[in-house]
């Protein structure tokens, strides 16, 4: 429910194809890609291109896909083609995300006019006077020949074109075209028409691929982070955009990525694939001392009430998945979490008279702890901005750069965490500040430093990141910032983040 401070774009070009973010100042960063796109010429340099449309007032967009289709069900491509209809199960997680955007408020809903997407968005908008505006660039991918094919007949069918689309989709040609290099195009087309629109709060509802291209488009991810921002069924995810002073293209966060109806981490795939390696990165609650919009874990400081919640909360979301170690900061806020989880994963098994507690186990890492930078680099936290979206990109640069090098460190031992293969599953729950996760998250991405005001994070959140080829191949982020689990406590969807000032 992952997240910038400057726009992005990718351009397309059929012969060679080049991610491109927007920045507010011009870098250059260097991904590990495969060595099929390396191959294949993949240019993997990030760099600067043409800028998203100013905007006066900040704009908050959620992207919500349509609910399971018929063809989902069959297992059948479906592309841009329009015979498939909600499922009763479809219908049903529409109703739920109904009910999870009902207090909400929108100005304008954009749809994409393919019955299973038009139906889910006349579901979720419901009674709002408002007219639902079409817009066929929000269709899903054009996969051409491939569409209506089950699976298997893709496979049988087209044999090394199928297993491009399956490994190296940014490469994919098919009937002469590109489809997933087009599909970047036109989601950036798409943001054109939606921040042109006078409104502050936009529903989207459109389809899988489009809405990856839509969140990758936006914070400046390349057509090879195709499959690596995970959308499910009805998964909502919120993309704030805030103006800047000095006009020009607007800060860009990702404030969470595919919230679901159900639970993040229940039993499914990842980019189409089974997964036995899986992060689970909590964030502690709120402390002692803390308010709405301030710097959260000031301090060395315990849980608060709230905090306290929040962390059964989180304990209670991971009740049926059996965790096989929590790492946790040192901070006390992080450790009272932990110890939560920890107590409820041992309880599980335990409801029979001769059950045996389940022992998992609990280490503390040093390079989770945020303060140990502060205290290093002699941060007045005093000062910091306020705790919105983007706020890494107003902190020092300095700071920023021990911050990115100290998790950098966190994330190669957790990898070793998970890299034991002698278990058949490896489930690993990292307990730490938001802005340690939001930069595990970016080293996931293979990212920068400059990356770090892309995502946001909030008190008691849940983001999950799978391993489905193990963990020397690429992550794959689930949800960044879920925090239906916590209920009533939860931060709702369309909360302002900006004072609305007009620029």
């Amino acid at each position: 429910m992952l997240l910038i401070v400057r726009p992005c774009s990718s351009s397309v070009s059929i012969h060679h194809f080049q991610p491109k973010p927007q920045r507010s100042r011009n870098v250059v960063v260097r991904c590990s890609l495969s060595s099929v796109e390396e191959k294949r010429g993949l240019d993997s340099e990030l760099q600067a291109s043409v800028p998203f449309p100013p905007i006066r007032v900040a704009k908050r967009v959620v992207l919500v896909r349509h609910g399971q289709s018929t063809w989902n069900a069959e297992g059948r491509i479906q592309g841009s083609s329009n015979f498939s209809v909600l499922t009763k199960k479809g219908e049903s997680q529409a109703e739920t995300s109904r009910q999870m955007l009902i207090d909400d408020h929108f100005d304008a809903c954009f749809a994409s006019p393919l019955a299973r997407s038009k139906r889910t968005a006349e579901i979720i908008w419901g009674p709002r006077q408002e007219t639902i505006v079409p817009d066929i660039d929000l269709r899903e991918i054009d996969l051409y020949s491939f569409q209506g094919l089950l699976k298997h007949e893709g496979k049988a069918r087209y044999g090394a074109a199928y297993r491009e689309w399956q490994v190296d989709a940014a490469n994919f040609m098919i009937d002469g075209h590109y489809p997933v290099r087009e599909l970047w195009d036109r989601a950036r087309s798409c943001w054109t028409k939606i921040l042109a629109h006078d409104s502050r709060s936009v529903l989207v509802v459109a389809h899988n691929a489009v809405n990856q291209a839509l969140v990758a488009t936006a914070i400046g991810l390349g057509a090879e982070y195709f499959r690596t921002l995970l959308q499910s069924n009805c998964g909502v995810s919120v993309l704030d955009f805030i103006p800047r002073p000095e006009g020009g293209s607007p800060h860009i966060c990702l404030n969470r990525l595919n919230q679901t109806p159900g639970s993040p981490v229940a039993g499914g795939k990842s980019a189409g694939r089974e997964t036995s390696r899986r992060f689970i990165l909590v964030c502690s609650g709120s402390t002692q001392g803390n308010t709405e919009d301030g710097f959260p874990f000031a301090g060395d400081q315990p849980l608060n009430m709230l905090g306290v919640i929040q962390s059964q909360k989180s304990a209670e979301l991971l009740l049926d998945l059996k965790v096989n170690s929590i790492v946790s900061s040192p901070n006390k806020a992080c450790v009272e979490t932990a110890v939560a989880i920890s107590k409820v994963q041992e309880a599980a098994d335990c409801l029979g008279a001769d059950c045996v507690p389940r022992y998992v186990e609990m280490k503390q890492m040093g390079n989770l702890d945020v303060e140990t930078i502060f205290k290093q680099t002699n941060t007045d936290i005093s000062n910091f901005p306020p705790f919105q979206p983007g706020w890494l990109n107003r902190i020092d640069d300095g700071l920023r750069t021990k911050l990115w090098d100290q998790s950098g460190k966190a994330w190669r031992s957790l990898l070793d965490e998970i890299s034991d293969e002698s278990r058949p599953e490896e489930v690993v729950v990292a307990v730490g500040h938001p802005a340690i996760h939001i930069a595990l998250m970016g080293h996931c991405l293979n990212l920068t430093k400059e990356w770090l005001g892309s995502f946001h994070l909030d008190a008691g959140s849940v983001s999950v990141v799978d391993f489905p080829d193990g963990p020397k191949g690429k992550g794959v982020i689930r949800c960044i910032n879920y925090t239906a689990h916590l209920g009533r406590w939860s931060i709702p969807i369309t909360r302002s983040t900006e004072d609305g000032e007009e620029f």
